[in-house]
């Protein structure tokens, strides 16, 4: 049978281009580079139409906002100082209006100005439909939080509840569960919110690394669960060869999320 990507899954994908790169490379959300005695991190995501994005559910500026802030946030799961910058790779059909394109850049801009970084440069390309590559680079903190750091004993912390972006698909699709109650339109807010303009754990880290007691070296684990919280501890436990336990009780989840099985797996599984 010939093998494609559907029946290999990205997981498989990924353990089969291990061997094209350095030992342990693809280990942690970003690569790090030792350049004349500067540390520097460095993260590519994609955005693609229909996958990540649509007109139906996110601006052009949301799509721009949303390219930087979901890459910012794997350089701020690795321990991030400084945001130096980001290049752009843009795909899009020739019948893509102009207007699109401006207010993608502007939405780029937009974060650049809230997170910090410049625009470098990239590439733009003819194709079938509109996806955005965009790499993002930064210089190494004070901690290195690494997928690999995690120990026996350890505990998990999130920065904050998860599942709001799902349901803010869910509210601009108007595809929510069946016998939803009545949502507070504060959460209607912020899901929808979460979903368009998702932010970078930036304060987060901060505040990690303001915790650390002086008589204590570091060794922090981390990684960005944008992919989902499930998926973001799998990594960090594959990476660092240990397992988790959650805590059904203790999901992080926001104080007004309705309960259910559902609702309980939007929380687990919901990205961003």
């Amino acid at each position: 049978m010939i093998e494609n990507l559907s029946h290999i899954g990205e997981a498989e994908l990924l353990k089969r281009l291990e061997r094209f790169m350095p030992i342990n490379q693809i280990q942690d959300d970003t690569a790090e580079i030792n350049s004349f005695g500067k540390k520097t991190l460095i993260n590519t995501d994609v955005l693609v139409e229909n996958v990540h994005f649509s007109n139906q559910t996110t601006s052009a500026e949301d799509v721009g906002w949303k390219a930087i802030a979901t890459n910012i946030s794997d350089l701020a799961c690795s321990g991030v100082d400084q945001i130096l910058g980001i290049t752009v790779g843009m795909i899009a059909p020739p019948s893509t209006q102009w207007s699109w394109v401006e207010g993608v850049y502007r939405g780029i801009e937009e974060a650049l100005n809230n997170f910090g970084g410049i625009l470098l440069g990239g590439d733009c390309s003819s194709g079938k439909e509109r996806v955005l590559a965009i790499t993002a680079i930064g210089t190494l903190g004070k901690l290195r939080l690494h997928r690999a750091n995690a120990q026996n004993g350890d505990f998990l912390l999130a920065s904050g509840p998860h599942g709001l972006s799902r349901l803010g698909l869910a509210l601009l699709l108007k595809d929510l569960p069946t016998k939803t109650i009545q949502l507070p339109k504060k959460l209607k807010a912020q899901a929808i919110a979460a979903h368009q303009r998702p932010n970078p754990p930036l304060a987060a880290l901060k505040a990690l690394e303001q915790s650390k007691p002086k008589e204590f070296p570091w060794r922090a684990a981390g990684t960005d669960s944008s992919d989902g919280l499930l998926n973001a501890v799998q990594n960090i436990c594959n990476s660092s060869h240990c397992q988790a336990v959650l805590d059904p009780k203790n999901l992080p989840r926001d104080k007004n999320w309705p309960i259910g099985d559902t609702w309980n797996q939007w929380c687990i599984n919901g990205g961003e």
